[in-house]
């Protein structure tokens, strides 16, 4: 019902738009005190406003403003997140839980680059020293396979044996 009355309120030549002008600033004025001076003005708001009306309104999305620089959001010990301002060792964990987000759609919505870290970089290094230190990462030397036992004789049966 309602897109009924929106189709019958668009104006559909210029006279009608003219038309509407007049009635909607002759409503406004006989209600409201309008300097001379402000008078073509709101004549050509409310034109713009019935001239615009039926056409999608375009909205040019804004980036986001982060809660802290960029530059210092990497520091030794932790990350800042940029959603919230939140100081993490791990970054992905916490965009997946409170945001839905994935790192790629973290580093796209910031305009960061690839090979920005989502790991504080002396936890990293942290990480790193433990894995090597228990033998992750290197190739353990090949044991040569154990010789195969060789196979028993086939030897004959009881019965066999006895004759």
């Amino acid at each position: 019902m309602g897109a009924d009355i929106a189709d019958d309120l668009k104006p559909t030549s210029t006279d009608d738009v003219r038309k509407h002008t007049v009635q909607i600033v002759a409503a406004h004025v006989s209600h409201n005190s309008v300097a001379p001076n402000d008078l073509p003005a709101l004549i050509e708001q409310v034109y713009g406003a019935l001239t615009g009306l039926g056409k999608p309104t375009v909205t040019v999305p804004t980036r986001p403003e982060p809660a802290v620089p960029v530059r210092k959001s990497v520091t030794p010990d932790y990350i800042v997140c940029l959603e919230d301002g939140k100081k993490l060792k791990m970054l992905k964990r916490h965009l997946q839980a409170a945001y839905n987000m994935s790192p790629d759609e973290y580093r796209e919505r910031w305009g960061l680059p690839a090979d920005y870290p989502m790991v504080a970089p002396n936890y990293a290094k942290q990480r790193s020293s433990l894995a090597k230190s228990i033998g992750l990462g290197t190739r353990r030397p090949v044991e040569p396979a154990p010789a195969p036992a060789p196979a028993a004789k086939p030897g004959r049966g009881r019965k066999a044996a006895a004759k």
